[in-house]
Parts: structure tokens; sequence; C-alpha cells
């Protein structure tokens, strides 16, 4: 099967940006095939996944357009709901008002948030054989209990913990949240915008702590961290130590059957999900929808660093997306 770095794929130039896109066309030409245009905005997570689908279904559709951008899960929210573009790309649980507004979703693949920390901490290997319990971490995240290294295990060097948390409405940041029972609003540390500026914020500081969806951690051509940054296990039993059953974070392959087999928790594990408005039904949006769960699509994810949806959900999401008039 061939392999893609989707990452490698700018977020800047996929085509047009969704502040300026065009609608979805209805359109099935009996000659052409379908035509028209589908506009798709929202979650950093969920980005490479959709420029790679859309690439595939121009393949076999060449007269649709996509306008393709990534601003994080809360822009594809707003995105949809405005009308501004088609799907919204959306990494978090949909808010009561957000339904309520007519959001629908539906689920196309899973991954997971990460806590992250730099290659370079000068308490590195004893972070990685050690952990950081659910209680620890909501310390530095949530109730700032701790503000130094030390003041989390007497082994650590007696400095500042530098806490890195997103600045723009992100399905990773109400995700990581969610993990300690909070929202997004509730966390504490320097705001970073986007998933990239996150990661190399991480990079650039020796002693800081931040979280990352699985791509900005992993190489993926290595399957290993990428350098400069590394992700932090969780003591899922708080006793201290990373036993076996703890222990996969080595390669994105072992994290990602973890995610799968449901040992890395959820939250912060997660479902992605293409979100479109419950009056916005069209022949176009559909196949392409329908085109992304299809197995030879699904089968990009695990190479990717993502988790594929159950088969056994196809048929009832195929029949949602139908019946959701």
């Amino acid at each position: 099967m061939k392999k893609y770095n989707i990452l490698s794929i700018s977020v800047l130039t996929f085509l047009i940006l969704a502040s300026c896109a065009p609608k979805v066309a209805e359109g099935y030409d009996s000659e052409k095939g379908y035509v028209g245009n589908i506009s798709i905005s929202g979650a950093f997570a969920l980005y490479p996944l959709a420029v790679l689908w859309a690439e595939d279904f121009k393949k076999e559709n060449p007269h649709v357009r996509f306008n393709i951008s990534a601003g994080g899960a809360g822009k594809g929210i707003a995105d949809v709901l405005s009308n501004m573009v088609d799907i919204g790309l959306v990494s978090r649980d949909l808010h009561d008002q957000e339904l309520e507004k007519g959001a629908y979703p539906l689920v196309v693949a899973h991954d997971a948030v990460l806590a992250t920390i730099n290659t370079a901490h000068p308490n590195y290997s004893l972070l990685m054989e050690r952990g950081l319990s659910q209680e620890e971490l909501k310390g530095i995240f949530l109730t700032q209990a701790y503000k130094k290294w030390s003041d989390i295990d007497s082994r650590f060097v007696e400095e500042p913990i530098q806490v890195y948390v997103r600045s723009d409405a992100a399905g990773a940041a109400e995700t990581w949240a969610k993990f300690f029972h909070a929202s997004q609003e509730d966390l504490k540390g320097i705001g970073i915008f986007g998933d990239p500026g996150l990661a190399q914020a991480i990079k650039d500081q020796a002693l800081a702590i931040g979280f990352n969806n699985v791509n900005y951690v992993y190489d993926l051509k290595s399957k290993h961290y990428s350098e400069g940054i590394s992700a932090l296990p969780i003591d899922l039993n708080a006793d201290g130590k990373l036993s076996p059953d703890e222990d996969f974070y080595d390669s994105i392959d072992l994290l990602t059957q973890a995610i799968a087999e449901k040992r890395y928790p959820a939250p912060p594990a997660r479902e992605l999900m293409f979100v479109i408005r419950k009056d916005k039904q069209t022949k176009l949006l559909e196949a392409f929808i329908a085109f992304v769960w299809q197995e030879k699509e699904q089968a990009y994810l695990l190479e990717n660093g993502y988790v594929p949806i159950q088969r056994e959900y196809l048929p009832e999401a195929l029949q949602k997306l139908k019946a959701r008039d």
C-alpha cells in the first residue's frame, strides 16, 4: 500500500482558503459525474486527512473542486454553522447549543491528544520511566499545584515548569481539559496558536510541557518521535512508575494500537468528525462523505497515525447520513 506523509502538505497552500470558498453545488452530470465545489475548514488534527481524501476523490471526480483550510475545531464549527463552509473539521464533542443550531456530526476517524515534553529536558529519562499521573498532570495544567518540576518529584530539577496551552478554540485543548473534567477555558499556561505552533514551543524550551495531536509528535517516516519533542507517558494507575501495560509510546504503531484497543484513555483519545448542517444535503456532499468511509480510504489511517472507524459502524453511519433530513 502506498504510504503518505500527509503532514508534508502545507496548511497554507491547498487551493483557496475557505474564507472565500464557494459552497457545494449539487451536481451530478450523466456525462461528467459529480460537478461542484466543497469547502472545508477546522481542526488541525483532521486537516491532513481531509486533504488526502480530497485528492483521492478528485482522481475519480475531476470536475469537483475543494477549498480546505486549518484553523482549529472552533473555527470549523463556526464556519459550518454560519454557512461559510460545507464541512467543519471537528476534534471534540459538540456542545448542546451547536447541535441545537443544526450541527450534524459524522465520525470519520479516531486519534488522541498526548502530553508533550522536550527531549532535552534534564530529567527526560526519568520522566519516560516514571510518567505522570492524571492527578499530577491536573496539578500542572489546571490547579497549578506544581510550580516547579521538583514539586512533583524531588528527583526532578528545581526549575519552573513552562506550561503551554492553546490560544485558539481547539479540539485538542477541549479534549485535554476533558481528561481533567474541565473545559479549555480552565487550562492554565502560555497560549500558543495552533498545533504546529504549540509543538514548536515545546521544541524551543527544554523545561516545557504541553499537549499535541499524535501527528505533531511522531515522524511518520521513522514512526518514532519527531526531533526535539516527545510524548510524556501517562501513569494510568498512579503508582509512580510506568508498567509494561502502560508503556506504548516508543512508536506511533504501538500508540495507535493502544488507542484502538482502548488501553489509552478516552479522553484524551477521541473521535474526529466531519460536521455538516442538517438542512444542507446534496448528492455531492453525501458522495464525498461516503467516499471517506470506504475501506481503501480508511486504510490510510493507521500508517499515518490515526485509527480507522470500526467496519460495523459503517452501515449505521451511511444510514445516518442519508436520513438526516
